[in-house]
């Protein structure tokens, strides 16, 4: 069909729907897999290097040959946004995935061939472009982070059952929260999906690396902050401290980053946006050559 997404799967560019794995993928089977998530910025890339990085660092970790070199895959992911660009409303962006799984086998010394899947789908801004001015409803959740002796968090795998529970127990008490998880010692660690911010005295603070995934995102905001000249610290967050916060936000790939206004139904005092979250909108937007706010507030069809 002319509108349904084409994409790379196993060395062929078939039908998104046509891309089909076995019950036995290990993948399916047990979560052992890798993936990694981009978008386009006014049909362009900016961040391609760290998220291929990345996925090439988490490949390298958990010992699966993608059978490609980075150079290809990111051939691959270029040739995909650009076999589907048509698909893009006026005005829109993509987000393009890429997933490796190990393949078909019950052990790792089957030495299967890899399952290699990348696709470029037209950016869907409806679940958060209200947000840029009404914030984000973040709610902590019960379900911990993985300790990084069991599963390091700076592997973007798809073992991710802790997530779906963590979204399950947030929507109980909101259902249109954003689900963030604390360590097994009670610290605030990351999103599902997204990292976690909180702005006092005019200073960024953001846990460290030891129980969440490196974020591109969070690396553009420290290149920012450092840019706009603003303090950021790494360091250990407790509840208090984001209870107490004069501002707090969330960045990820799609939306870049998002106000926060209530934090387990705690209203944050002042406006939304704060004032360090409209400056590093600002910078990021300059920096891409996109309004992040005005696209998806367009392209989600609200008035400014």
């Amino acid at each position: 069909m002319a509108d349904e997404i084409i994409a790379y799967f196993n060395g062929e560019w078939i039908p998104k729907s046509e891309c089909k794995i076995t019950m036995d993928n290990r993948g399916f089977r047990l979560g052992d897999a890798v993936f990694e998530v981009d978008r386009t910025y006014a049909g362009k890339f900016h961040n391609t290097d760290d998220h291929m990085d990345r996925l090439f660092r988490s490949l390298k970790y958990t010992r699966i040959d993608p059978g490609i070199s980075r150079e290809e895959m990111i051939a691959i992911t270029n040739e995909a946004v650009a076999r589907n660009w048509h698909l893009v409303p006026e005005g829109g962006d993509m987000n393009v995935r890429q997933m490796v799984t190990r393949g078909e086998g019950f052990s790792v010394s089957d030495n299967s061939p890899a399952t290699v899947f990348v696709a470029a789908y037209p950016m869907d801004f409806n679940r958060y472009a209200h947000l840029y001015d009404e914030g984000a409803h973040v709610v902590f959740s019960r379900t911990r982070s993985y300790h990084p002796d069991s599963l390091d968090p700076k592997v973007k795998h798809v073992s991710r059952m802790n997530f779906v529970l963590a979204e399950l127990e947030a929507h109980d008490v909101d259902p249109e929260s954003w689900p963030v998880l604390l360590d097994l010692d009670g610290n605030i660690s990351e999103g599902t999906g997204f990292n976690f911010w909180i702005v006092t005295d005019g200073k960024l603070r953001t846990a460290g690396d030891r129980t969440l995934l490196q974020g591109v995102s969070r690396k553009t905001l420290l290149s920012l902050a450092d840019e706009l000249g603003i303090e950021v610290e790494m360091d250990d967050i407790q509840l208090y401290d984001a209870y107490t916060a004069d501002e707090a936000f969330v960045s990820g790939t799609s939306h870049c980053l998002l106000p926060v206004s209530k934090l387990d139904n705690r209203p944050l005092e002042g406006e939304t946006p704060g004032p360090v979250v409209s400056r590093l909108l600002a910078a990021w937007g300059e920096r891409v050559g996109v309004d992040l706010v005005g696209q998806a507030q367009a392209q989600a069809g609200i008035s400014s």
